[in-house]
């Protein structure tokens, strides 16, 4: 039963939807090779212990990315959890959590990522001269750009802006923010997360702005994935299946086995 769900020793993926989660996530086997939307053959390398990773849906690859210093960004992980950063095959990590933003968390991000990991400095709890020196020892520690929420003053993203060299990526949740000011602050990227309206927004900001920079949420579907990224969105956040409900799934399959 477990090779049903990892697909040990095939030639070919399988996929399972997480019903919880309304998520997509393969397990990989050893795959010897595979194609991509244009016909090129593309050679893949797999290990036999890290034969099973998070994978973010593949229609992310329709977006255009963006490119920050040199690496061209296409999908984004929405996790903090260190287990789930090391098992993807997301571009980036965007590692935004709900409490006031540490150092020594922002350092065990970056620490255990092998991609370029984006970090939350406040915004919304935490405000003032604190996210312009969170944001300072962040990209200190190697982060490669930082995330402000959007109670974020535009003075304080003008402070950020002038005082780091990373991207300072500014969350949009509403069609009534003004994002004009946004720019003429410092916002290097927006970052749009407006839940069911997301792609109403990211096309109302790319109306006005046809070149910025723009990061948002997908959604759960490949529909919403790609009528987000038809909106105008260049990267895409995926947030993936919890550890827990993952460990759930092997939890029954090892039962099942047991019987």
């Amino acid at each position: 039963m477990l090779n049903q769900f990892f697909n040990i020793n095939r030639l070919s993926d399988t996929k399972y939807e997480n019903q919880q989660h309304n998520k997509f996530f393969t397990f990989h086997g050893r795959v010897k090779s595979m194609t991509n939307k244009e016909g090129k053959f593309i050679p893949q390398i797999k290990g036999t212990l890290r034969n099973h990773v998070i994978e973010v849906p593949s229609v992310i690859r329709n977006c255009s990315g963006i490119e920050i210093f040199g690496k061209r960004i296409k999908s984004l992980l929405f996790s903090t959890d260190v287990a789930l950063i090391r098992n993807s095959n997301a571009d980036a990590i965007i590692a935004v959590y709900p409490f006031t933003p540490q150092p020594i968390i922002t350092q065990a991000l970056v620490m255990a990522a092998d991609v370029p990991v984006f970090c939350g400095v406040g915004g919304g709890i935490t405000q003032g001269k604190r996210v312009v020196n969170l944001a300072m020892d962040a990209e200190f520690k190697g982060a490669m750009g930082v995330v402000v929420n959007a109670p974020t003053s535009n003075e304080v993203v003008n402070k950020i802006r002038s005082t780091i060299d990373i991207p300072v990526i500014v969350t949009v949740v509403s069609e009534d923010e003004d994002i004009s000011k946004r720019i003429e602050a410092g916002a290097t990227i927006l970052n749009v997360s407006g839940g069911k309206n997301t792609a109403q927004i990211v096309k109302n900001i790319r109306n006005k702005f046809a070149e910025f920079p723009i990061i948002a949420t997908g959604g759960a579907t490949t529909e919403s994935i790609n009528e987000t990224i038809e909106a105008g969105a260049n990267a895409i956040t995926f947030t993936p299946p919890t550890s827990g409900s993952i460990m759930s799934e092997l939890m029954n399959v090892y039962r099942e086995e047991c019987q």
